[in-house]
């Protein structure tokens, strides 16, 4: 069957549509076999999941020993249920991968017949391969410890490096906030009759840029640079035509945001007009805020995968909660996920 869009009218102004099709648009989870529940690293995100899905969010007790260690309790009966534990391993990222962790193996000393760990923000990514000697492989570390923890599946959202979903020995969802960005852009009418050129901000995303770019109709321009230290970037050179264009930059995550605004302005002095940047995941570390506020960019859109510590003028939120929400339906009902990006 064809795909249609599905739009939900509590979620017209959020700036989210849902690809489905034609026959499981009426599968419902509400009244199933199955429990949700979320550690304290993105507790909105899981509330808005089960909004969607219209079931409860369930009891847990997750907090802190007077010695730091992760306490964790599950209010409530999951034996043979499936059982989703939503959570981001963010800042604090170990915190948050311990109570992940923790809650797994609670959940499978109490007889949970599955369970899938839903990872909106997968923490480690950018740590795939080692980049000289005697580095460790963080990332398949993890995948390595929620594996051991119990967990059934993993559903995660563009992780860092595709390599990764071959580091787990058990199925690994990895979806897509593309769709969600694309309707923006093609939707939200600010972008119309506007001349606009995507830019791959580094040489290592240009098949995530070009397929954003084919998405929303546009041409592709490639900024090269070298990383002379971590989290730090010179721009080498600007490959593609930008000049007297609106620039779209996208990526998968905005981490110091030093990156992202020297690739702005070098840009600008290409002759790029205004500067947009898309990401999926707001990491935002340390005065990152402060900087894209004072920057050329003219708006930042990214995603509710992560929470953002503070409010901007210029980030603009939108919510994969229907994307989640959508694929852990088709999770539970052994029907296909790539159907959400057909």
């Amino acid at each position: 069957m064809n795909p249609k869009v599905i739009e939900k009218p509590e979620l017209k102004n959020k700036g989210v549509k849902v690809f489905s099709s034609l026959d499981d648009v009426n599968l419902s989870l509400k009244g199933e076999n199955v429990r949700f529940f979320t550690g304290n690293s993105n507790r909105a995100l899981a509330q808005s999941i089960c909004d969607y899905l219209d079931v409860p969010l369930s009891s847990a007790t997750v907090t802190k020993f007077q010695n730091q260690e992760i306490q964790v309790k599950i209010e409530e009966s999951v034996r043979g249920k499936d059982v989703y534990v939503i959570q981001s391993t963010c800042k604090p990222v170990n915190d948050n991968l311990m109570e992940l962790l923790i809650m797994i193996d609670a959940l499978s000393r109490a007889s949970a017949r599955q369970i899938t760990a839903v990872v909106p923000h997968y923490g480690y990514a950018k740590q795939e391969k080692k980049a000289s000697g005697r580095e460790p492989i963080s990332a398949k570390l993890v995948a390595n410890l929620i594996t051991v923890a119990g967990a059934d599946r993993v559903i995660t959202i563009d992780l860092h490096a595709a390599a990764i979903q071959g580091f787990f020995d058990i199925p690994v969802d990895n979806l897509y906030a593309m769709p969600i960005m694309t309707d923006y852009v093609l939707n939200d009418g600010k972008f119309d009759n506007k001349d606009l050129v995507v830019v791959s901000p580094d040489a290592g995303g240009v098949a995530r840029a070009r397929g954003f770019a084919d998405k929303v109709g546009t041409s592709l321009a490639i900024v090269f640079k070298r990383r002379p230290k971590p989290d730090e970037a010179v721009v080498m050179d600007i490959v593609g035509e930008v000049k007297g264009k609106d620039v779209l930059i996208y990526d998968d995550m905005i981490s110091t945001g030093g990156t992202l605004i020297k690739t702005a302005e070098a840009l600008i002095e290409k002759g790029a007009k205004e500067i947009y940047a898309f990401a999926t995941h707001p990491i935002f570390a340390g005065s990152s805020i402060d900087i894209i506020e004072k920057s050329p960019i003219k708006e930042i859109v990214v995603t509710d995968t992560i929470p953002i510590p503070r409010a901007s003028s210029k980030i603009k939120v939108l919510s994969v909660a229907p994307l989640l929400g959508e694929a852990i339906k088709r999770n539970y009902f052994n029907l296909s996920v790539s159907k959400l990006f057909r």
